[in-house]
């Protein structure tokens, strides 16, 4: 007969591993030590237990119910734990209410440990949660998916799930309406169905680089319709991470087609427009000799005959009408010479001819111009210039025109008897600054700006002397912008004007002291 061998099966799991399980069990755990008398106190509590009762575990060992619960509850839990020992079977105690911190369970479930004797030495405790806590916040959790999933189909946006893969696994309806596709076109294929050939390799790059680094961005892509045309998008992305570290790019997009053809339209019309200002002015520079020519030669006959240079005109009359086509001839000859200054400048033919230019000598040279024409008019120039005062680095040339424009313009809204000025000095940051004044008519404040305007005319030459083309001051800003600087105005209406004339610091040969303003 053969023999059976008894194997002794050694456990691997020690008291100290079990003692672990007890304490981490995510269910709540308790041990009732039964004393002599049935005294019963709580040996053991686990953290989960002592969660449950909102009461520090330390704080339970040893105590019993009546020391740790109001009277109420500790008489019913201490009914429930007389009737396990009594019967020495499994008992479950249904009849708890909501316990301290909020949380409600369904039933404590109590199991006798006999000793030897068949006394009851322990009684295990399980918590066991409320059914309908759990299927209440299960319900939450379904309300917030179809929450989440209805304003992701009726968005107004287009919006587009796609996995780590690149591949497409969400695509609400708007998205679908915006771009004619199919949700079975789409659905489980890459991405880059719908982005233009030649963009596909930046693009799944950057789709790799968001979901490994999940950076929110917004950019201007471009995107393909199901007939194959091009929609201009705003594209805003973000990353969702799910469960078991499954990342997905939400990206929502908004179509700026429209936008964009209208900025390109924009743009157009602009170059277009410039296109032609440019062809403008450059048919008017062009046109300097063909308009200076026959006008020099009848201001010169002209000049000759008023001048009786060979031999008197021998009637009054003609000398007057003379007189008449030179002062016509050479105002024609400003007002076109002013244009094709004016066209020069906004076609950028004009360049700066710098030298070293001493003010005192320009004013001089304007003062030998203008001195007729102000005289003719009774009208008295003041030109003072401190001698110590800097050079300037600019163009003599159009620094000159400048002041002429200036000079012409006070001389021209100038009553007979009034006086014009001419001012110059070094302001205490050092940059120089020219002031004319005059005692005109005036400019009124909210016209200000429109006199520096190309043809800007604000005097009725009904109620103030003078005309114009309204370049003088407009062309005098022009050239000063030329060398850097500034043509401010200050002007009273029935007071006169000034204008200030700043030149930048660097054009200062040499600082000096400041002069002082007069």
């Amino acid at each position: 007969m053969a023999v059976i061998e008894k194997t002794v099966v050694k456990s691997v799991v020690s008291d100290r591993d079990f003692r672990d399980f007890f304490l981490k069990s995510p269910v709540g755990r308790m041990v009732v030590a039964v004393e002599p008398g049935d005294r019963c106190v709580y040996a053991e509590v686990n953290a989960a237990a002592a969660s449950y009762f909102d009461i520090p575990r330390e704080k339970m060992l040893g105590r019993t119910p009546a020391e740790l619960f109001d009277s109420t509850v500790a008489e019913q839990v201490e009914q429930s734990l007389r009737s396990c020992i009594k019967t020495r079977k499994t008992a479950t105690f249904n009849t708890l209410p909501r316990f301290p911190g909020g949380v409600r369970v369904q039933a404590f479930i109590l199991n006798p440990i006999l000793d030897a004797e068949g006394r009851v030495r322990f009684i295990d405790i399980i918590v066991r949660p409320d059914t309908a806590d759990s299927l209440h916040l299960q319900y939450e959790r379904d309300d917030a998916l179809m929450l989440m999933t209805s304003l992701f189909d009726a968005s107004g946006m287009g919006i587009v799930v796609t996995d780590h893969h690149g591949r497409i696994v969400r695509v609400n309806d708007s998205f679908l309406a915006e771009y004619g596709w199919k949700r079975e076109d789409l659905l489980g294929e890459e991405f880059l169905v719908i982005v233009p050939p030649e963009d596909h390799a930046l693009s799944r790059k950057l789709h790799t680089a968001f979901i490994n680094r999940g950076r929110q961005g917004t950019r201007e892509v471009q995107l393909l319709r199901k007939d194959g045309s091009v929609a201009e998008v705003m594209l805003t992305t973000a990353l969702l991470e799910l469960s078991q570290k499954r990342r997905f790019m939400v990206s929502t997009t908004r179509d700026i087609t429209e936008r964009k053809n209208m900025m390109r339209s924009m743009i157009r019309a602009k170059e277009e427009a410039d296109d032609a200002n440019r062809a403008k002015s450059s048919f008017l520079a062009n046109m300097s000799h063909e308009l200076r020519t026959p006008l020099n030669a009848i201001i010169g006959f002209s000049e000759l005959m008023k001048n009786h240079l060979f031999g008197p005109l021998n009637n009054p009359k003609y000398e007057e009408y003379m007189a008449d086509i030179h002062f016509s001839s050479r105002h024609l000859l400003d007002i076109i010479n002013d244009i094709l200054d004016m066209s020069k400048i906004e076609a950028g033919r004009v360049e700066l001819i710098e030298s070293e230019v001493a003010i005192s000598e320009v004013l001089d040279s304007v003062v030998r111009i203008m001195g007729d024409r102000a005289q003719a008019v009774s009208i008295d120039l003041d030109f003072k210039i401190d001698p110590s005062l800097p050079h300037l680095k600019a163009d003599q040339r159009l620094l000159r025109q400048i002041l002429i424009n200036l000079v012409s313009n006070a001389v021209k809204f100038s009553a007979a008897g009034k006086t014009v000025k001419a001012r110059a000095y070094v302001l205490p940051d050092h940059h120089l600054r020219l002031v004319i004044e005059d005692e005109g008519c005036g400019i009124p404040a909210d016209k200000l700006k429109v006199v520096l305007e190309p043809f800007g005319q604000v005097n009725d030459p009904r109620h103030c002397n003078g005309q114009g083309t309204g370049l003088g001051l407009p062309l005098a800003k022009a050239m000063m912008e030329l060398h850097g600087g500034a043509l401010a105005l200050e002007s009273r209406e029935g007071k006169g004007t000034k204008v200030f004339l700043d030149f930048p610091i660097d054009r200062t040969l040499d600082t000096g002291e400041p002069v002082r303003i007069p």
